[in-house]
């Protein structure tokens, strides 16, 4: 018996101790990848505003190879960004998706060569090939801008298609609430309730009809009809725009 209740205890040990290390490398590895993702951000930064400074303060070659690699990132990393945030509402765009990743690959190559360029020393060998590097450039930037420009008009024109339903719907409600021949909701919530004989003659102390309210303190008579409840008005939506409650801090 003692030695069943020691391999038990042994078996629970070995499983939080399991336990623990898996969840010791999650968290590393999610640490490491968010650091990781910290330091390409923090070099693109670096590397953007290098570019930025070489195009505007070099003239010649230098400044045209800087310009072209500034107008090729800029570019593919605005399409990148308005694929992938517009996926999330419209599934037909991943295979927009998968054409600008086998684009990418060219612009990551054409980066790759213009950067190695810069370091070159025959600076007139690399003024004859910026005609066609430029063309190179061009194609690639303009094929991105065209992936772009499609997605966002797709998504303009669903807004738009969206926006005409709606104002239509809200302009038959319009009218419908602007009806005032119609009768209130109130005097709709009587119909159907014939007043009791006698209900005009009843004196203080009788027994009241059924459309009659009860007086404060005063029980209802056996058999005597309840008054309809009224629906309860549905929760308020939130919006976008609302202030989200903060979470509270634990520390």
């Amino acid at each position: 018996m003692e030695a069943a209740l020691i391999i038990m205890a042994l078996m629970v040990l070995f499983t939080f101790l399991g336990l623990g290390v898996w969840v010791t490398v999650k968290v590393v590895g999610a640490a490491k990848r968010g650091v990781d993702r910290t330091i390409t951000q923090a070099r693109r930064t670096v590397e953007d505003t290098s570019l930025k400074a070489r195009s505007f303060g070099q003239v010649g070659v230098a400044g045209a190879l800087a310009q072209m690699r500034l107008d090729l990132r800029m570019s593919m990393r605005s399409t990148q960004q308005a694929l992938y945030q517009g996926v999330q509402t419209d599934a037909s765009l991943k295979e927009s998706i998968g054409l600008f990743e086998r684009l990418s690959a060219h612009g990551h190559e054409l980066d790759d060569e213009l950067k190695r360029l810069e370091q070159e020393p025959d600076k007139k060998r690399i003024a004859e090939r910026l005609p066609e590097l430029r063309e190179r450039a061009d194609r690639v930037t303009q094929a991105a801008d065209s992936l772009r420009w499609a997605a966002r008009d797709r998504a303009r024109r669903f807004a738009e298609d969206d926006l005409s339903v709606l104002s239509a719907q809200i302009e038959v409600e319009s009218g419908a609430l602007r009806d005032w021949s119609r009768e209130s909701v109130d005097d709709l919530t009587g119909w159907g309730q014939e007043p009791s004989a006698g209900a005009s003659a009843q004196g203080p102390g009788q027994a009241q009809g059924p459309g009659q309210a009860s007086a404060p303190g005063q029980a209802s008579a056996p058999g005597q009809a309840q008054p309809a409840a009224l629906p309860k008005p549905p929760a308020r939506a939130a919006y976008p725009w609302d202030k989200a409650p903060r979470p509270e801090t634990t520390t």
